[in-house]
């Protein structure tokens, strides 16, 4: 399966936080698994890093690619093509990285590990329980 993290179950999974779900967590260590990290999460946790919001990023925020290959990880470039569909989708989610997560999870055929059911509207696999 290839598995797209969202930015929550990424820093859950690198904490080894509780409140990732164990089915997602099963996933996540499958080595049958090619687990995906968009460039989006990349951005946003660089970016609550600098502005204060995740104090404790800093081992990502300075080496995120490190950080990624360390735990058998993929990032994912986002493409014109995500970027365009991940601007034109239309619904209620207004954040614009979960809105590229959903993008690149159309176009790629990838299952998002996510705990937001707001994803279940824009017709992806998203794996959490």
């Amino acid at each position: 399966m290839r598995l797209l993290l969202d930015t929550h179950a990424l820093l859950w999974w690198l904490a080894g936080d509780e409140r990732l779900s164990p089915v997602a967590a099963d996933a996540i260590g499958d080595p049958t698994n090619e687990v995906l990290v968009s460039a989006a999460s990349a951005w946003e946790i660089t970016t609550k890093y600098r502005i204060g919001k995740l104090p404790t990023a800093t081992r990502l925020a300075s080496d995120f690619d490190a950080v990624l290959r360390s735990q058998g990880f993929q990032g994912l470039p986002i493409t014109i093509e995500h970027a365009q569909l991940g601007g034109l989708l239309p619904g209620p989610h207004k954040d614009p990285f979960d809105r590229m997560l959903v993008a690149q999870a159309q176009i790629d055929h990838l299952v998002l590990i996510s705990n937001e059911e707001v994803f279940d509207l824009y017709g992806i696999v998203r794996l959490w329980e």
